[in-house]
């Protein structure tokens, strides 16, 4: 069975794809920044989205897992871009939301089971590296996008979500290629370590997006890690200003205190 007859983009695909696009559409007839429709086309846009990639993130480690024998992936749904067939759907959706509301933590949910014991170093490597790529070839083109159309256009508030969507991308590449057990970052330098090193490592494995988040929550590691986002997100013209009003746009509430 060919890839191209087994990816079947599920209606809940579909369904998360239109509520994005409806964001999308409230935030383009928004008249300035700061107005309802801005801030409810904004949140819808950026959500959307933001789920939208999460469902790209976790095909794309599938079906790359797909291509080199783990046939089990089309069985299990996960070529489906269904977020509903992950392993825990709750966490894996709920929670990089959660993250997304406190702070702009772009985190992708541990949401796919992949059996890789049959495949090469070189392969189980790419797997790993799979996820974070589509993130990044997401982030190029959005950031192409804005770069072409958004300047002197009048619908700043779709932009600025455009901009925080792109930018969200940029650091769920970032965060994902951490060396830590539980992001892909350790997931593709696993298969070149000692069985010594691997059986410490998984001890720590349950807990590792958890010390890697509150990492994030101390102001100097906090520094480093947004600077270094910053700076490849600079990289496309795009002011860090767009993705960070479009951020305030998002997250309408701490507007309120």
């Amino acid at each position: 069975m060919s890839t191209s007859t087994s990816v079947r983009p599920s209606p809940v695909f579909l369904a998360v794809v239109a509520v994005a696009v409806i964001g999308g559409v409230l935030a383009w007839n928004s008249t300035r920044p700061g107005d309802v429709l801005s801030y409810a086309g904004v949140f819808v846009l950026v959500i959307g989205g933001w789920v939208v990639s999460l469902c790209l993130h976790e095909f794309a480690h599938a079906v790359t897992a797909w291509r080199f024998g783990d046939h089990d992936t089309a069985a299990r749904g996960y070529l489906t871009l269904n977020p509903l067939k992950y392993t825990v759907p709750g966490l894996s959706i709920v929670l990089p939301l959660i993250f997304v509301a406190l702070g702009g933590i772009g985190l992708p949910g541990g949401a796919v089971w992949l059996n890789t014991s049959g495949m090469t170093r070189r392969q189980r490597t790419t797997v790993s590296l799979a996820g974070p790529f589509a993130n990044l070839v997401l982030a190029v083109v959005l950031l192409a996008i804005i770069a072409v159309w958004a300047p002197g256009s009048e619908h700043a508030s779709f932009w600025f979500g455009m901009s925080f969507l792109a930018f969200l991308q940029v650091v769920a590449v970032v965060l994902n290629l951490i060396p830590m057990p539980g992001l892909d970052g350790f997931g593709a330098i696993e298969p070149y370590l000692s069985p010594g090193a691997r059986r410490s490592f998984a001890q720590i494995g349950p807990y590792g997006v958890l010390i890697v988040v509150a990492l994030l929550f101390v102001p100097q590691v906090n520094r480093v890690f947004f600077d270094a986002v910053y700076s490849l997100y600079e990289l496309s013209g795009i002011p860090a200003g767009w993705a960070q009003s479009g951020g305030v746009l998002t997250r309408f509430w701490t507007q309120w205190y």
